[in-house]
């Protein structure tokens, strides 16, 4: 497999992320957020996790690693005014970051 099926398979996980985030975002959200801020979105999440550390965190006595959605929720909007996507209400972006959480836990990456 090259580079570019690699490419092509994260795209198409990408776009199974953002059709369930929608599903799982309140009718209210659902079309609050446009499809390139959910992916925007699901980068910010990806570069959290990789800077912050919680990829190598070792996990707890009961094989869980302690992820804040609430911190990660923070850093997009943090992120986003930065790189003037735009602003954006964090209890909201927390709907998206708790998607995601599900969205992974359906592929057996988190319980």
């Amino acid at each position: 497999m090259g580079i570019e099926d690699d490419f092509r398979l994260e795209d198409a996980d990408d776009e199974k992320a953002i059709e369930f985030i929608r599903g799982y975002l309140p009718q209210e959200l659902k079309e609050k957020f446009s499809e390139d801020e959910l992916y925007y979105f699901l980068d910010l999440i990806d570069e959290y996790y990789i800077e912050s550390g919680v990829l190598e965190a070792e996990p707890d006595k009961d094989g869980y690693v302690n992820i804040d959605l609430e911190e990660v929720a923070a850093f997009i909007v943090k992120e986003a005014k930065k790189d003037e996507i735009g602003e954006f209400d964090p209890e909201e972006v927390l709907f998206v970051v708790q998607g995601e959480m599900e969205y992974g836990s359906t592929l057996g990456q988190v319980d």
